[in-house]
């Protein structure tokens, strides 16, 4: 049976492209080849291709290990960690401090 690839949006689909590009400069910048970097990470030639070029079937797991052998594994770190969006939804959510009586 073949795999299934998850439906991506269009915007999706070119941030994949663009984190595809962004991966394979980073491999070149270091003036590995694929068949190397592809061999530090554990998958083949043919996978780490896709993953550069932004194929959404690559696992996140394959990703990871990619960051790590190009030496930047911390950037997965700096993903989502400033939630603004969420810590304002969570705040509205927080129920109003109680009230003290009044001294009349």
């Amino acid at each position: 049976m073949p795999k299934r690839t998850p439906p991506t949006f269009p915007a999706g689909e070119r941030q994949l492209i663009a984190l595809g590009g962004r991966l394979r400069a980073a491999r070149l910048r270091r003036r590995l080849t694929q068949a190397v970097v592809a061999a530090r990470v554990g998958v083949s030639k043919q996978t780490l291709a896709k993953l550069e070029s932004g194929v959404p079937s690559t696992s996140l797991a394959t990703t990871l290990r990619l960051l790590q052998v190009l030496g930047l594994g911390q950037d997965i770190d700096r993903l989502a960690a400033d939630d603004e969006l969420g810590r304002k939804l969570q705040d509205l959510e927080q129920p109003d401090p109680p009230r003290g009586r009044s001294v009349s």
